[in-house]
Formats: C-alpha cells, structure tokens, sequence
C-alpha cells in the first residue's frame, strides 16, 4: 500500500468518529466552513510543489489557527433549550379552504441568532409558505402565520417543528426538532353551510345557484308570529297583530316535517376519478352536507349508507342539527378504494335498516353496461316502497371529445366513441324516468346546487 492510501486511510479513520458524533447529534458544517477547508488545502498543496519551507510554516500556523476557530465557532452552537416553539390552529378544517396557524418561536438566550422554521404539516395539507428566516434578537419572541390548503380529507397529525440554527461565525448549523402536537381534522366544504345559511337569511339564495321553487297546494302551517324584518315578504304582515302590538307582525309558517332522506355514497373505483382537483367522492361528500344541511333545516330526517365492496358506515335517519356532527364524523375520513361496488349489499342493507318511505338519494358514476344494470335494477325496485333519486355524475373528458363541431381527423373517433357513450347514458336515464325514478345528470363540480333545487321541487310537489 503506498504512503498516499496510508494517510487517506489513517484520515478517514480520524474523521469517521466526529462525522458520526455530528449526525448524531444533527450537526453540519456549512458552507463558509467548506471553503476555509479547501482554500487552505490548495495554498499547502503548491507550497509543498515549491519546496518553500518558511511558507509553509506559516500555512500550518494559520492552519491551527483555522482549525482553533471553527472548533471555537461549534461551542457557539445553541442548544434545545435555547429556544421553543407555541402552535396555535383550530382542530377543524375544510376541504381545500385557507385554514390559518401560528406559530411562536421565543429565544431565551442573550445572543441575536439567525434560524429556518419549518412546521411538520404533510404535503398534503400544502402550507404557503413552506419555511420562515428570520434573526431573532436576544430573550425576544418572533411570530409566524401560515396557511394550510387540504386537498384530502381525514386527519392529519403535525407532531413536530423542525428549526435549522447557525453557530456564531456561521460554520456550523445545527436542525433542533420540538415536539409539538397538534391534530387537525380535515372535514368536506363546511365554509358553504355558512354561506347558504347567511343568504338564506338575506333571501339571496340565488347567488347559490338555489331557486325558489313555488309550493303546490296548502302545506304550510302556521307556527308563531314574530317581528317584521326588511326581508320579510309584506303579504305576510298580519294587520290584526300589528295593530294590536303596534309594531309590525308576520306570520310565520312551518313546511310538512319528519320525512326522511337516506343517502347512498358509493366509494368504489368509479369514484376515484378527479375533476376540478377533487375525487368524485369529494364532491358527492359536499353535496350530501350541504343537501343535509337544508333538509335538516327543514324539520327532516337524514341518513347515510357508505359503501364500496361492503358497508363502510352507516349513519341512522334522525333529524336536528346535531345529525350533522354525526355525518361529518362518518364520512370525512373515507377515501374511495380500487374494488367493484356491490349495489346489491348496498340495497339490502337499506331494506333491512330503513323501513320508513324515504327519499334515497344514489351517487354514483356509470361507464359501462354491468354497472347501469345493477344499480337500475335495484333502483326500480324501489318505487312504491321509496321514492328513489339517481345522481349520476358525467365525465368532462367525456364530454369534452364532443364539443368540436367539426372534428378533424384525429379527434373523429374519440368524437364517435364518446358520443356513442353519451347515447347511452342518455338511454340509462330515460329508462330510469319511466320506471319512476328521479335522476339528476351533472358534472360533479357543480352538483350541489342542482341536487338542492331538486329537493325543494320534491317537496314542494309532495312526491314524498
């Protein structure tokens, strides 16, 4: 072995212990401490070319000094208790909605120090801004604010905030993690139950896409009198009462109540198609809440089968608000799974745990001839017993390759299949009509308001 392998040897030996030492205790060096080592070593190498002995002493000297310096520059190096770090955020969050959180860092040593923060929040939850610099003066405090957008629901555990601090002359950095446990729930859209119910008390429901739908027939009953509000309509003013209170009055009236409405989401291969950066899942989930949310509104009882290859939860029909903890919690942490949907566990499922005529409400997705036959079967049996109600959710791809008027040569035979596949759907819910089920044909992005107006329209006919 030549005298050259001999010295790389006997110095990687040397520097194999504080290497490991370093990584064990999460240590590393940066870059000015890169180029002190490197410049150096080059000046000693064409010293030693040259044979100049005096120079070379001198190189060695500052050499030491170096090596002196940087080791001084580690003991600058703060500890974990030098700092620690307070996250404030909510439990609850929506889909895809801004959820803010702070976080405090606080520096309890007497010198400034220059650090990067970085919260422990998955990529999934996609925080903007990813990591914070900043240099924080002796014993002060800095806060950090944050956003989360979830783009997948369930919940999501931040268990630590990792923070990368430099020594004093910046040779050295060190990563300190702190525990800090935090959990957040990522719930569907709930931002738009808050927005429906501040329109609804406005009467400007049609910014939702909601509309008025006018009653048929006299199934309103009175419930009490009250004060007159600007939104109130002025045929409802009772004279009587108004003259007697000397302030004007209103009638307030109350729809038929306790019907009831189960929901049947299926969460089987089809549903894991994506438009507008959400699963189908996703947004049957929005649409089920905000439809829940009206119904509930309304005196009505709501119910949930979640289903795929077997029955995922099951949520029994009852009514006030509380119902909507209950359907939240059942239905935020499932995600739609790669396996065949059993329509047929789904609907005796039903049969034997909703005796009650309920208004069942099936989404789904079609795409082929099995499928459309399996749940149009079950759903035929339905009528009488139930008043069934399909929500089949379309493709944009699908329906995409059709919108050219004229297609060139490439785009004719997607033109042809995907009007082929149109022709049918067409076919499967004409069927369904005259078989005496409801349907509602969408794109899935804009699902919930349709499925709404369809509600009220069965209310206000008394189909139920």
């Amino acid at each position: 072995m030549s005298s050259f392998a001999a010295a790389l040897l006997r110095l990687m030996a040397l520097a194999l212990p504080p290497a490991a030492l370093g990584w064990w205790l999460r240590i590393y060096p940066r870059r000015p401490l890169v180029w002190l080592a490197v410049l150096p070593a080059l000046a000693t190498a064409a010293l030693v070319l040259s044979f100049d002995r005096a120079a070379l002493a001198a190189i060695v000297v500052l050499d030491a000094a170096a090596a002196v310096a940087v080791l001084a520059d580690l003991l600058t190096l703060p500890r974990r208790k030098a700092f620690s770090l307070e996250r404030a955020a909510g439990r609850t969050a929506s889909l895809q909605k801004p959820h803010a959180v702070t976080v405090t860092l606080l520096n309890h040593s007497r010198w400034p120090r220059r650090v990067t923060l970085r919260d422990g929040a998955a990529h999934e939850l996609r925080p903007e801004p990813q990591e914070f610099r900043a240099l924080l003066e002796g014993r002060s405090r800095a806060v950090f604010h944050y956003v989360l957008r979830p783009r997948r629901r369930g919940a999501f555990a931040l268990e630590r905030a990792s923070l990368l601090v430099r020594s004093r002359l910046g040779f050295w950095q060190r990563l300190l993690d702190y525990p800090l446990a935090t959990t957040v729930n990522v719930y569907p859209d709930l931002q738009q139950l808050g927005q429906y119910a501040l329109l609804a008390r406005t009467n400007r429901l049609n910014l939702l896409g909601v509309r008025r739908t006018r009653r048929i027939g006299q199934d309103n009953e009175f419930e009490r009198l009250r004060d007159y509000t600007v939104d109130d309509n002025h045929k409802r003013i009772d004279w009587r009462a108004t003259a007697r209170r000397n302030k004007l009055t209103v009638r307030e009236y109350q729809a038929t109540q306790c019907q009831q409405i189960v929901f049947l989401i299926d969460s089987g291969r089809l549903m894991t198609n994506e438009s507008a950066g959400l699963t189908l899942l996703d947004h049957s989930l929005n649409a089920m809440l905000m439809l829940s949310y009206v119904a509930l509104r309304q005196g009505d009882q709501v119910g949930l089968i979640h289903f795929a290859d077997a029955i995922d939860a099951f949520v029994p029909p009852r009514s006030g608000m509380r119902q909507m903890s209950r359907l939240l919690h059942a239905s935020f942490d499932r995600f739609p799974r790669l396996v065949e949907t059993r329509f047929d566990h789904a609907f005796r499922y039903l049969n034997a745990h909703c005796r009650k005529r309920s208004l069942v409400v099936l989404i789904t997705s079609i795409i082929d001839e099995v499928n459309a036959a399996d749940f149009q079967r079950y759903l035929a049996n339905l009528v009488g017993r139930h008043l069934p109600l399909a929500v089949l959710l379309r493709d944009h791809r699908l329906f995409d390759a059709v919108a050219p008027e004229q297609p060139n040569t490439q785009q004719f035979w997607r033109y042809a299949a995907a009007a082929d596949i149109i022709a049918w759907r067409h076919q499967v819910l004409t069927d369904l009509h005259n078989q005496g089920v409801l349907s509602v044909d969408v794109f899935p992005e804009q699902m919930t308001a349709p499925l709404v107006n369809r509600y009220l329209e069965i209310k206000a006919r008394h189909l139920l």
